[in-house]
């Protein structure tokens, strides 16, 4: 097989639980993001999806290491982030950019738009002074903005164009792979689209792979080539975008497509959606055996002890001792 550009090998993220004030001593272990291997490819889309509090944006933390790996890898071209100098993870973050959820929160309310795009290509020297003007330019009109507009300030814009000024600074070092951690979430339906086709060019034109992080699985349908279902820091189901929504195999992947709205009103009345009891287990005691045997309406005894692997299963992976038995 080809290099992934980004390969996630067995990563963890864990974060301790400290008690005293003096004399600190270790009570318990936040296990965030618990055991995740993933390969991303030159081009690719990978839609991760999961409830809220899944690990979803923890781990897009972890593979910038803007958090730190508790255990595995994050290579990135072949290269472990985790095992770089401070200067050699700068150099290859060029690489590697993020588009956060609250475009209003990630931008610089004192800086104008012209000094927040202009400021990584001069840093990272893309471009002398005199050349910044007409690449701030050039990325602006590259994501649906005016180049008159680059005087202004992040307040002055919509939530939209907010978000497209992120996404052009995410671009700004022409990277290989962008992190996408929700950037539709906080607009409005009609916004959510032009974003997603935004996003959907600058991947097609640019040869961009795509990390894209989602709870909402008709959105991640319409973007991705891939999709990998996260169930309390762990990856239960993985392959297509197709094969996963259209035809879950895990039992949780099969309640959230369950969630997903019908415009026709005759489906919706018909379809029966699945509730799953109770709420997801706390990250700092989960479960024995799979994770997501106490909420399962399929749980067997071997469950609660055996622990469930991703194993090749219909031209997907999923973590389920039961995996083909539900129709």
């Amino acid at each position: 097989m080809p290099e992934p550009i980004l390969e996630l090998i067995d990563v963890k993220t864990h974060f301790p639980i400290n008690t005293g004030f003096l004399f600190k001593r270790q009570v318990g272990t936040v296990k965030a993001v618990d055991g995740v291997s993933l390969r991303v490819e030159r081009g690719e889309v990978l839609g991760l999806v999961g409830e809220s509090g899944c690990g979803k944006s923890t781990l897009a933390r972890t593979i910038l290491q803007l958090l730190p790996t508790t255990a595995g890898k994050v290579l990135l071209s072949g290269h472990s982030l985790g095992d770089s100098t401070a200067r050699e993870l700068i150099e290859r973050r060029r690489d590697l950019q993020m588009v956060f959820q609250d475009p209003y929160a990630s931008l610089n309310p004192r800086m104008t738009v012209f000094a927040t795009l202009s400021e990584p290509l001069l840093t990272h020297g893309i471009c002398s002074g005199k050349e910044v003007t007409q690449h701030v330019a050039d990325l602006m009109e590259r994501v649906g903005l005016a180049s008159r507009f680059m005087q202004k300030y992040p307040h002055e814009f919509s939530g939209g164009q907010r978000q497209r000024i992120a996404i052009a600074r995410a671009l700004a070092l022409q990277p290989k792979v962008i992190v996408a951690d929700e950037p539709v979430s906080a607009l409005d339906v009609s916004i959510q689209a032009q974003i997603l086709n935004l996003l959907a060019k600058l991947v097609r034109d640019m040869g961009l792979s795509l990390i894209f992080i989602a709870h909402d699985l008709s959105v991640v349908k319409h973007i991705s080539d891939r999709v990998a279902v996260m169930y309390l820091g762990k990856i239960v189901e993985l392959g297509s975008a197709s094969d996963v929504i259209d035809r879950p195999q895990h039992p949780y992947t099969r309640a959230l497509v369950s969630a997903i709205p019908t415009p026709n009103p005759d489906i919706e009345r018909s379809r029966k959606r699945i509730v799953l009891p109770g709420d997801p287990p706390s990250p700092i005691n989960p479960p024995s055996g799979c994770t997501f045997h106490p909420r399962c309406p399929h749980a067997i005894a071997a469950c609660r002890s055996e622990v469930p692997r991703l194993k090749p299963f219909d031209g997907r992976e999923v973590s389920c001792l039961r995996a083909g038995e539900f129709s």
